[in-house]
């Protein structure tokens, strides 16, 4: 299919917009990317079909989705979710399966955006970050390592999940081969190793803004960051954080429909009008995140398309974040973790 236009997907959607569900369609953001979901979907959504919307926020978690789907008097429709949320909530039947000749078709989107319960809205990237200003080259995760070589301290988010892929990578592993070589116990036992050697150098950060404050202040040399806050940064604050593409994690965000949504005519109205290249191309020019729909990243500025996670240059060197094996192994590996830790 080709790519819609931004004026053909608004005429589509101005003369399907007939029946009105049972209150305002409700889209649920996910922490930190509400003003953007705003300003690139849901204003310009109302603005060119009349259809009444709103926005709430909220901070992920396959709970959270359970109590909502099951709650008399939800008021969700249209939620982003990640992998792993994606995943659990199809399986237990929390989301609506999608009628994806009304969204546009698959072959509208990139293979990484199509699912039963879910249709990619944006693609999120975890890097290898460095402040150009104070440190000229271009690391390898191998190099972040390198404490003899470049001395210094170095960010790592505080958790398992991210952590334990770059370290296997540090170590050698080919990035493609890393959930192969974790899916193991020796795997694991390898990760945690490397991490160890690198533990005594490591300042840790809880969420995407402290990352890019600790490499803004030099509290590290490098850091593990966000791609999008730091795109962000680099915007707002005139930053000049490096970003290494290669060998970084990327994982793609959802919009899913609850279960019983009242709204679910709107809501696909909704996800059709988002999945417009025109549209999701401005989504990297504010937050920093990619669009899934072929073309998005279509004519976009040198600048722009340079910092899209979704661009093919950045998109064939990065590894995308196995949902499965996560879905499956966080319980014990974050364990495993926390006492890792404390010791």
């Amino acid at each position: 299919m080709h790519a819609r236009s931004l004026v053909a997907a608004t005429a589509i959607l101005v003369l399907s917009c007939g029946v009105a569900g049972a209150r305002d369609l409700t889209v649920v953001a996910r922490l930190h990317t509400e003003d953007a979901i705003k300003q690139v979907f849901v204003r310009p959504f109302i603005a060119a079909t009349g259809i009444p919307a709103q926005t709430e926020v909220w901070e992920g978690g396959i709970d959270t989705l359970r109590t909502q789907a099951k709650a008399p008097d939800n008021t969700w429709d249209l939620v982003m979710v990640d992998g792993d949320e994606l995943a659990t909530g199809c399986s237990e039947s929390l989301f609506e399966k999608l009628d994806w000749s009304a969204i546009g078709g698959k072959d509208h989107y990139l293979p990484q955006a199509v699912s039963d319960c879910g249709v990619g809205g944006g693609v999120a990237s975890l890097v290898l970050a460095w402040d150009r200003d104070k440190f000229p080259a271009t690391p390898q995760w191998s190099d972040f390592w390198d404490v003899a070589k470049y001395p210094g301290k170095r960010g790592l988010h505080e958790g398992v999940r991210g952590n334990l892929e770059f370290a296997l990578i540090a170590d050698g592993v080919s990035p493609g081969d890393v959930y192969k070589v974790l899916a193991t116990s020796e795997g694991v036992d390898r990760a945690f190793r490397r991490l160890d050697q690198l533990k005594p150098y490591i300042v840790w950060w809880h969420d995407d803004a402290e990352a890019a404050r600790i490499l803004a202040s030099g509290d590290v040399l490098m850091t593990s960051a966000s791609a999008p806050a730091l795109a962000v940064a680099n915007r707002t604050a005139h930053r000049s954080f490096g970003v290494q593409w290669a060998a970084s994690l990327y994982e793609v965000l959802s919009w899913a429909v609850l279960k019983g949504s009242p709204n679910l005519r709107t809501a696909t109205q909704f996800l059709y009008f988002a999945g417009t290249p025109a549209i999701e191309a401005r989504l990297v020019a504010l937050s920093g995140e990619g669009g899934l729909a072929k073309g998005a990243n279509d004519g976009l500025p040198a600048d722009l398309a340079q910092i899209s996670p979704s661009t093919p240059a950045n998109l064939s060197v990065a590894v995308r974040v196995d949902g499965g094996f996560w879905h499956d192994n966080i319980a014990k590996l974050r364990q495993r973790f926390e006492s890792w830790l404390t010791h």
